[in-house]
């Protein structure tokens, strides 16, 4: 009787963590309603910052992320991811509010920094929620599988917000971050109705947070020094993804100089988002087929898509846009698996934590450094050379690691 209580109850338990997928894509969704993303640039430029002090701004964040990033990920092993989520999006919240009111550069900074804690809190909490979810009811290996969708779906929320922002910025900034802010609540309610996975519970019950802090970055360091494929992973993709979003975001200024307005920006950044979706649907065709080279072949594309904003073409910048944000979507889910196949479940939030600080180093050297060349030497000029670089740091990583 007792064996066959037990059995109901993990059941049931099971059937709640299963659920426990549903609710994170509509978490995903709602989150990615982030009308901010395609204006943010032009915003800033707006109230009067220059291309070096946006790029400083940024860095800021990323600064704030180097900071507070494994903490984060520790509080989540220790007080639950689902509580981490849920301090994450009241920080969303108030860091739209100060946007929308802040007039000088340290107030831009002040919400950048509240805006990286709340991502900080959710980046490895969210994701080792689900994966500890399909863990415990045996069904990790349809983890890329639930990324590729979760990806999908951040894409077509993307591209709804892209453009409703770009209506909303050109008629008002103010009805833009306001609406941000109301986003960031109405996510609250799917993330109270979560179920924290069993998985994730550790016995940190009688520890403080600085002792699991220096725990998990003793923890950490040990597995990246034993597992030099987790760290090789990380600092790959980490520079790839980095260059990827300086691409992204510069774009708004680049189409911006070149004469079109905010709705025309947000429609291009529409297309954007819909070859993204594509590209996170196929990411796990692509991967079966390709294997391990489509790591190589995704980050020479980002590389290349750079060049294309050389011949100052609006066609061929756009085709060199949506191919480097395609091979990025392609991307994201294969580090994912490669990661969470490695990773311990006791240290999964913050190694994942971890991979997300490497992230912010790329952003603070890469960001800030490009915005001030940019004001001295053209954006373009600047976004060709990274392109560059990024493309011999592909090719003479990848031969150091065949020659390993």
């Amino acid at each position: 009787m007792v064996n066959i209580t037990e059995t109901k109850t993990q059941d049931k338990l099971t059937a709640k963590l299963m659920h426990n997928i549903a609710l994170d894509y509509f978490i995903t969704f709602i989150t990615n309603l982030n009308m901010q993303s395609s204006i943010w640039v032009l915003y800033l430029a707006y109230c009067g910052l220059n291309l070096a002090q946006i790029g400083l701004v940024e860095g800021i964040y990323h600064a704030t992320g180097i900071v507070f990033e494994i903490p984060s990920g520790a509080v989540a092993d220790l007080l639950g991811r689902k509580k981490s989520m849920i301090l994450s999006k009241l920080c969303i919240a108030v860091s739209c509010m100060i946007m929308l009111f802040a007039r000088s550069f340290w107030f831009f900074a002040l919400s950048f920094v509240i805006q990286a804690l709340g991502n900080n809190l959710n980046s490895g909490s969210e994701e080792a929620l689900v994966y500890d979810s399909m863990k415990y009811a045996g069904r990790e290996e349809q983890y890329l599988r639930v990324c590729g969708r979760l990806n999908m779906i951040m894409e077509v929320s993307q591209g709804i917000a892209t453009v409703v922002g770009g209506i909303l910025a050109e008629f008002s900034y103010f009805w833009c971050y306001s609406a941000c802010a109301v986003i960031a609540v109405l996510a609250l309610v799917p993330v109270v109705l979560m179920t924290e996975a069993p998985c994730a519970e550790t016995d940190n019950s009688r520890k403080s947070v600085s002792d699991v802090v220096v725990f998990h970055f003793k923890t950490c360091f040990q597995i990246l020094r034993s597992d030099r494929r987790i760290l090789h992973i990380i600092v790959y993709y980490s520079v790839v993804f980095a260059a990827q979003t300086v691409l992204f975001f510069y774009s708004q200024q680049y189409y911006y100089d070149m004469g079109y307005n905010k709705i025309q920006i947000s429609l291009i950044m529409l297309a954007v988002g819909g070859v993204s979706c594509a590209g996170a649907v196929m990411s796990e065709r692509i991967f079966a087929r390709l294997g391990r080279k489509t790591g190589v072949i995704g980050a020479l594309v980002i590389a290349a898509a750079f060049l294309g904003y050389g011949v100052r073409s609006l066609v061929v910048s756009i085709a060199a846009l949506l191919a480097a944000n395609f091979c990025n979507s392609v991307l994201y889910p294969v580090q994912s698996e490669q990661l969470n196949s490695l990773i311990p479940s006791g240290q999964r939030a913050t190694l994942i934590s971890v991979n997300s600080m490497f992230f912010s180093i790329g952003m603070i050297l890469l960001f800030p450094v490009a915005g001030l060349l940019a004001d001295r030497w053209g954006l373009t000029a600047v976004l060709v050379g990274i392109g560059l670089v990024l493309m011999a740091f592909v090719c003479c990583y990848n031969v150091w690691e065949k020659r390993k």
